[in-house]
């Protein structure tokens, strides 16, 4: 039989669309989400004997290893995980809360930790396994607005290009997903988390960030369906990519930051240098 996979914030989004593209492909699946009845009504189409609905707060660490456990039982094996449960907060830096910041972290950041720490050891002594970490425009390029948001992403990014150099040796592969605009729940308003406070001089310069960025919530160009698709072709690679940019204008966005940013090592390259000592 196919490939087992283990996948967060599957209720919704990319998590639905992967979890019905890997049934598609024949393969079997574990569907986690902090709300069970979301992720069954999600997936209501695709039940059967290879699909597994349990219950995960991605936040708590011990469950995470109790729903990895479950599905050990459920399975025999995990080959592959994808970390997409998450949700945005999004504003100006100043006119954000640090706890809740630290509640973004709690689910965007810690989340893929927990589930990371509860699967790998299982990877481990299987030999192999798939981490599929989902990330965003925002973990590669600073965004208005999404200095939270994008915090949590590029923590996600440091520590799964980390990870993936200390466990391919154990033929495990980590792949971070960095999507455009997709049509996810990402921006609905019972998902999407705004400065409850404005500072009048970001006020009087600027439109509040809800005002900027919720027109886009259902008009996404990217398709989550489709997403999964890619996501199955990618556990399918020997050799997949450490870090795979999700649509076209995803590609628009991040392909010239990491030009520009290449072009800016280089023309102070001699500056770099200059801090080199003699011994």
């Amino acid at each position: 039989m196919g490939k087992v996979w283990f996948i967060t914030g599957a209720g919704s989004g990319i998590g639905t669309g992967t979890a019905k593209a890997a049934l598609k492909a024949g393969d079997r699946v574990v569907a986690t989400g902090r709300n069970l009845e979301k992720v069954r009504n999600a997936l209501r189409d695709v039940a059967g004997e290879s699909l597994e609905v349990l219950q995960l707060d991605v936040r708590d660490a011990a469950q995470a290893t109790a729903v990895v456990d479950q599905a050990l039982k459920k399975f025999g094996r995990i080959d592959v995980v994808v970390n997409s449960a998450g949700y945005s907060l999004l504003g100006n830096f100043e006119e954000l809360e640090t706890p809740d910041m630290q509640r973004l972290f709690a689910t965007n950041f810690w989340g893929v930790n927990n589930v990371m720490r509860a699967a790998l050891p299982v990877m481990r002594k299987q030999r192999s396994g798939s981490i599929i970490n989902i990330s965003s425009v925002a973990g590669a390029v600073g965004l208005m607005h999404c200095g939270a948001y994008s915090a949590s992403k590029f923590a996600v990014e440091g520590l799964s290009l980390a990870v993936a150099e200390e466990v391919g040796k154990f033929g495990i592969k980590v792949t971070v997903v960095e999507p455009g605009f997709f049509r996810t729940d990402l921006l609905d308003a019972a998902n999407a988390e705004w400065p409850r406070k404005r500072i009048d001089d970001y006020a009087a310069a600027e439109d509040s960030a809800e005002a900027m960025w919720s027109p886009y919530a259902g008009k996404q160009q990217g398709d989550p369906d489709k997403l999964g698709q890619v996501l199955v072709t990618l556990s399918g690679m020997e050799t997949p990519p450490r870090v795979f940019v999700a649509g076209s204008d995803a590609l628009a966005v991040v392909a010239p930051a990491v030009e520009a940013r290449l072009k800016a090592v280089h023309a102070f390259d001699a500056l770099s240098k200059s801090t080199d000592g003699n011994f």
